[in-house]
């Protein structure tokens, strides 16, 4: 139970930063029904666990040897992310308009994807946290920490969905349009991070 306690807390410091993947989750929960934003929550959840699994068990040094998936997740990250936050600083936003509540599951799987795996930071600052704590685990306590770093990304991801999801009528349209803008900055500083680092490589 100690080594489920100590997968938890640490998966909790890993998902519990402001970053494209909670953007995308407030962001949905803000917008649409109570039943998509946990639709996203749960595709989310998906792909955190198997970011953190691929983590766990060493991706990181994949990029280190193969410089040019480095670059192609970069590339694409970092485009994807700035038209994202684009798109969020551009919107406008009516409470009494009607939102488009069918976003089709392709887009959501396709969206939630790119804002979890396609981010190499992500991937290095995984490995080095969760390949560190490996090491110092015995093969019978694996399963343990890895139910445990699992779970913390259920409770985050379920628990900010459910949140917002049940006080976002508290929220006007001024106050949304502040929302907006904040997220789609920092995800646009996100990716002109990303593509930075692009640049420097191919430089």
């Amino acid at each position: 139970m100690n080594y489920f306690f100590q997968g938890l807390t640490i998966g909790l410091a890993y998902v519990a930063p402001i970053g494209a993947q909670n953007l995308f989750v407030i962001e949905t929960a803000l917008q649409q029904s109570k039943k998509r934003s946990l639709i996203t929550a749960f595709i989310v959840i998906f792909f955190d666990i198997t970011l953190a699994l691929a983590c766990f068990f060493g991706i990181g040094s994949l990029m280190d040897k193969f410089q040019i998936l480095k670059m192609i997740i970069l590339l694409v990250g970092s485009v994807f992310l700035i038209y994202l936050g684009s798109k969020l600083i551009i919107s406008k936003i009516n409470t009494n308009e009607k939102v488009d509540t069918n976003v089709s599951i392709t887009k959501i799987i396709g969206t939630s994807c790119i804002v979890t795996w396609f981010n190499p930071q992500a991937l290095i600052d995984g490995t080095i946290l969760f390949g560190a704590f490996r090491a110092t685990l015995s093969p019978s306590n694996l399963t343990s920490f890895i139910l445990g770093s699992s779970s913390a990304s259920f409770i985050w991801f379920l628990g900010i969905s459910l949140i917002i999801g049940t006080f976002k009528n508290i929220f006007n349209d001024k106050i949304l349009r502040v929302v907006n803008i904040i997220c789609g900055s920092i995800i646009v500083l996100y990716g002109i991070k990303l593509m930075y680092s692009f640049i420097v490589q191919v430089i």
